[in-house]
């Protein structure tokens, strides 16, 4: 018995099923390299940065013992390097060499996903040797196997804080995921964290790719290369080190800026930039007070104030901070205050061991809190953020501890927490027409953060009046304290 010859549609899908575990020799094989007429009539194959990128892919396929668990590539760079032809190549590989693989797509804007990402992935499906087996439609891209059409699929998915349930179906077990966020610095943290629902599926090959410009100095695409960088196989691209990028207008805008400026990093380097354009504290400023350590005899001079973040609805805990100085620390983090009696029996013993000449507690939640502290002769003070500035360049109260935060830090504040420091990096500004600095609403950095930004709010209370330390008579250092000494919320 001889074997039958194969039929031109029956080798190709032979060969393409060779390149399953690598998408670098898909890329070479599938495209027209150096065709005359083509698009790609100057290109010989990818770019090396492009090339790197499926190796990395391609070994962690091929490797039985890391094939099932998520690969996550996280690529910052400046302008022209090709992050979209890589993202469409990667795509179509996906694509071609797994049955019912399942591909999300999302960016920055919808804009931007309909009228730049997506545009270029259904430019290179049409260049690939495999587009007569797929549909391209202005949103969607699948197969067009009978009965496949609806598992086996790419679509571009705008991405909502209001609307996430897109990414939480993302579960396609024993298959392929691939999800892409393009310009990832301004996609919310709140989608980032239901996209991870799609890690968990078992036996399953999971690629999450994240590119772009590293505009924000917050957010989940700058804690790739920070607070995640052990999960994530990250790069930052210069554009002036990849081949095809305009290195005039490169260097015209190096000349103008300068090397280190924020807009060459950004658009050049590839770096992400000292402070965001609309960040109010910049995440160096934090980013420092992370490395100070000071002592309490440095500050034992200084009066000690607690800060009350009260929580009553939701998830948010509830926060108490300490500032004495230059020193800065978390007290106590808990659920939701549901009982005033037991909050306020622990604020009161934090002011008595802390000796603390000034308590502020958030006036939102917390005159409940004040009235049993003034039953106790306590004098702790309500602050409402939505009051009245005594800082001329600040719109309300809230504006101006965040400035009395920023130049505390500037002058050498220590933070010790790092879930604080993200809370204060996170809020945005910006200036109304008479010249008034109005900070982003909690509310706004909550849905962003995808969590409510309490530490950040329980230390700048510490803030919000000028505070003098207390005289202390000997004999009567606990006076205040005893008020409730026999006092017990759970008898």
């Amino acid at each position: 018995m001889t074997d039958t010859a194969l039929s031109p549609e029956e080798q190709l899908i032979e060969d393409i099923a060779g390149f399953t575990h690598d998408p670098l020799g898909y890329a070479l094989y599938a495209f027209p390299w150096g065709e005359e007429g083509t698009e790609l009539a100057h290109a010989t194959g990818p770019r090396q940065w492009q090339a790197d990128a499926f190796r990395e892919i391609r070994d962690h396929l091929q490797n039985p013992e890391t094939r099932y668990q998520p690969l996550m590539l996280a690529r910052a760079s400046g302008h022209g390097i090709g992050k979209s032809a890589l993202i469409s190549m990667l795509i179509n590989w996906g694509m071609s060499t797994c049955e019912d693989c399942k591909v999300v797509v999302t960016a920055n804007t919808d804009n931007q996903l309909r009228t730049k990402t997506w545009p270029e992935i259904i430019k290179w499906s049409n260049l690939a040797i495999t587009k007569d087996w797929f549909t391209c439609t202005a949103t969607a891209m699948y197969s067009n196997d009978p009965g496949h059409d609806k598992r086996w699929r790419a679509d571009a998915i705008p991405w909502s804080e209001h609307n996430t349930e897109a990414f939480a179906g993302l579960h396609n077990e024993r298959k392929r995921i691939i999800v892409v966020f393009d310009e990832a610095s301004n996609i919310a943290d709140l989608v980032w964290e239901v996209a991870e629902g799609a890690l968990t599926d078992e036996d399953t090959e999971i690629i999450w790719v994240a590119f772009g410009n590293p505009t924000r100095n917050t957010g989940r695409f700058r804690e790739c290369f920070r607070k995640y960088k052990h999960r994530w196989k990250t790069a930052q691209i210069d554009s002036r080190t990849v081949e095809g990028t305009n290195k005039q207008q490169l260097q015209k805008w190096v000349d103008d800026y300068g090397e280190d400026s924020d807009f060459v990093k950004i658009r050049v380097r590839g770096i992400f930039p000292d402070a965001s354009e609309l960040q109010f504290i910049p995440t160096g400023l934090t980013d420092e007070a992370m490395k100070r350590v000071v002592t309490a005899a440095q500050v034992a001079h200084a009066p000690v104030i607690i800060g009350v973040d009260p929580a009553y609805s939701g998830v948010d805990d509830a926060v108490i901070y300490l500032r004495q100085g230059l020193h800065s620390k978390v007290l106590w983090t808990g659920n939701k205050t549901t009982d005033d009696l037991i909050m306020a029996k622990r604020i009161a013993d934090f002011e008595d061991q802390y000796q603390a000449d000034a308590v502020f507690i958030d006036f939102g939640y917390g005159t409940g809190l004040k009235s049993i502290g003034d039953g106790w002769g306590r004098t702790w003070q309500l602050v409402p953020f939505g009051g009245a500035s005594t800082d001329p360049q600040m719109l309300n109260k809230r504006g101006e501890m965040f400035n009395s935060c920023k130049t505390w830090l500037r002058l050498g504040g220590m933070l010790d927490d790092q879930e604080t420091a993200d809370d204060l990096s996170a809020a945005e500004y910006k200036v109304r027409v008479d010249g008034k600095i109005v900070i982003e609403p909690k509310e706004d950095i909550k849905e962003r953060l995808g969590r409510s930004p309490g530490k950040g709010d329980a230390l700048l209370l510490t803030f919000a009046f000028p505070v003098s330390k207390r005289l202390r008579i000997p004999g009567q250092q606990n006076q205040q304290g005893k008020a409730i000494t026999d006092y017990d919320p759970y008898a």
